[in-house]
């Protein structure tokens, strides 16, 4: 009776095991498709011969039974050498036989390393990717876009030269402007910086952008760092740009400084200098993990331009004499607490003209914050604290919002005026710049021009 009893609960050990082990089958139904999380995977847009940031996208089977992908390759023999694949946990070029369990999903991930074209554009690459089930093939397109970059690496540059702007470069380390030399760069043209390179100007250098082709001076990462956040409002991605002492006559239209460490910085000149060492012309200066302009008894005169973002003061001034015509002071940094203000002036010899221009922000506004007996005047000028004109405020607008269009909460920064503002058709014709005749997008200022660095222009 005893061994009776054991063998009939081995026997139910057995089936309960066996039982356990099988699978609830798979479908051959040909109806019966996994779904895709997306039907292109997009990598965005990197350099050639770099590879790209990860990105993945999910297979699901909706289904009450087990489905078997019984292939996923490339359609083109050739794509396989250029993106690079690891599904549910595997690596390689092409996979035979992955099992999804029913009601149940698998992530694909997806890299690229685009191949240099020889082309002066882009080139996008569109890569289909098969997946056959129970006899039919469904496809995910893979997307990258491709641009070759001329590399420069610690170049320092002794003899006057001018750039191209037939490609972009990617500068590691640092690019170096010897003194007596200038370095120009021509509309259209852009200059992506490595982490920690900088651009060092011991000479010259003029920057000669347009409304139509604006140059950038820009970080060399694309695409989205997390979630929503795109590296393009990330600040710190490289140092930034350096005048030095010895640098003279240095102009800039029409460029776009961005995502530095310390932003523009132009070293001491000379106390009793008058002449500006920097003039800047329709430029915008924004996103610095320090200050966007910085500048150290060296004269500054800029029209028509943005400087925002950053938490240590947008502009600092420590002595020197400098004129902000049409200009926009703006603060909506995102990363860190804003200490320091959005104009902040100091020093022996300290003389500011602002004028037809907007200041306003989160933080601190202007510092000192009593300015009286400074050779400060700010003119015309839309102002976010609650005050009145005097000595050095003249013919202001106090207490008001620009109505800028940036939306912080969803990483848009836009300084160009909404609907309503009480910026439009406040400027006083008088005080304008001849450089500021049109602004950064190229709109004509006209007899009744709007406060700030760009002209108004209806919202859709």
């Amino acid at each position: 009776m005893l061994r009776l009893l054991y063998t009939a609960i081995i026997s139910l050990i057995v089936s309960v095991a066996v039982t356990g082990c099988i699978e609830d089958g798979f479908t051959s139904n040909p109806n019966d498709q996994p779904e895709y999380s997306v039907d292109t995977l997009r990598l965005g847009s990197v350099f050639t011969a770099e590879g790209t940031p990860t990105h993945t996208f999910k297979v699901f089977n909706r289904h009450d039974k087990g489905i078997v992908i019984s292939r996923i390759a490339f359609r083109n023999e050739a794509d396989a050498g250029i993106f690079r694949l690891n599904v549910d946990g595997l690596s390689g070029k092409s996979f035979d036989n992955v099992e999804i369990r029913a009601n149940d999903s698998i992530f694909v991930l997806v890299e690229a390393t685009l191949p240099e074209n020889g082309l002066t554009v882009p080139v996008n690459i569109d890569a289909p990717l098969d997946f056959s089930v129970n006899g039919r093939t469904s496809t995910v397109v893979l997307n990258a876009v491709g641009r070759d970059v001329e590399r420069l690496r610690g170049d320092v540059f002794t003899s006057s030269i001018t750039l191209s702007s037939e490609k972009p470069y990617q500068i590691f380390d640092s690019l170096v402007v010897a003194e007596g030399v200038e370095l120009t760069i021509p509309a259209g043209a852009s200059l992506h910086f490595h982490s920690g390179a900088e651009l060092r100007v011991r000479g010259s250098l003029r920057i000669d952008g347009t409304a139509d082709a604006p140059v950038n001076l820009v970080g060399d990462r694309f695409g989205q760092v997390v979630g929503r956040i795109p590296y393009e409002v990330m600040s710190d991605q490289w140092g930034g740009v350096v005048f030095y002492g010895t640098s003279r006559s240095n102009r800039m239209s029409y460029a776009s400084v961005r995502n530095t460490s310390f932003g523009v910085w132009i070293d001491s000149v000379d106390v009793d200098m008058t002449e500006p060492v920097l003039t800047l012309v329709n430029c915008q200066l924004r996103n610095s993990a320090r200050s966007v302009l910085t500048a150290i008894h060296a004269p500054v005169r800029a029209a028509g331009c943005e400087f925002a973002d950053a938490p240590q003061g947008v502009v600092v001034l420590h002595g020197g004499r400098h004129t902000f015509n049409h200009c926009t002071f703006a603060n909506n940094y995102l990363f860190a607490s804003i200490t320091g203000a959005m104009l902040d002036m100091s020093g022996d010899g300290i003389g500011v003209d602002v004028s037809n221009s907007i200041i306003y922000g989160i933080g601190p506004q202007i510092a000192p914050s009593d300015i009286s007996g400074m050779d400060v005047s700010i003119r015309r000028t839309l102002l976010k604290p609650d005050g009145s004109d005097d000595d050095n405020f003249v013919g202001c607008i106090w207490n008001a919002d620009p109505l800028f269009r940036t939306v912080r909460s969803e990483y848009l920064f836009d300084y160009r005026l909404s609907d309503d503002s009480p910026a439009i058709g406040a400027a006083d014709p008088a005080l304008t710049d001849p450089d500021t005749s049109s602004d950064f997008y190229g709109l004509p200022r006209g007899s009744s021009s709007d406060l700030g660095a760009y002209v108004y222009v209806p919202e859709d």
